[in-house]
């Protein structure tokens, strides 16, 4: 749904099928059911890399706040796992935008621990550095409820 590889897959085009569907009627479109839903993790693959992005929803993101973001977010959490390797070895990033919170090019492969209701934590092991552990986070959702409920609740509260 959103990448930043220089591959020129689907996933580079603000138009992708997965995320806004096909042209003018716009039917299959995801991103409306994960927001509408409120998914706390999207999970891609197929893209030789690993990008985990801030929560986000049409290319604006909604972090929890600035110190956690991934506290209660009022977006999904959008994560690309495809750097497992292969021998086309891995996909070129292009420039980073503001939405994108973590790249790397190492193969390697993810873990997740559901903790319980509301806690899963999210990590990227890279084999070409051994083993190390190159990206981390805790993604903790309070309340699972649809995101623009979250967002509309806030907009009432800071107009008052």
């Amino acid at each position: 749904m959103y990448c930043t590889n220089r591959d020129h897959d689907d996933c580079t085009f603000s138009t992708t099928l997965t995320r806004v569907g096909f042209a003018l009627v716009h039917t299959y479109a995801m991103e409306f059911l994960l927001d509408k839903y409120g998914v706390d993790l999207a999970i891609w693959a197929h893209e030789h890399s690993y990008e985990r992005l801030w929560p986000m929803y049409n290319y604006t993101v909604f972090n929890g706040s600035n110190t956690h973001p991934y506290t209660n977010p009022r977006g999904p959490v959008h994560i690309t796992t495809g750097s497992a390797g292969c021998k086309e070895r891995i996909d070129a990033f292009g420039d980073k935008p503001h939405w994108s919170a973590f790249r790397s090019s190492d193969y390697g492969y993810s873990r997740i621990h559901a903790i319980n209701k509301t806690h899963l934590h999210w990590e990227q092991v890279s084999d070409d550095q051994d083993g190390k552990i190159v990206d981390s986070i805790w993604l903790v959702k309070d309340k699972h409820v649809p995101y623009q409920l979250l967002r509309e609740a806030e907009a009432k509260n800071n107009i008052k």
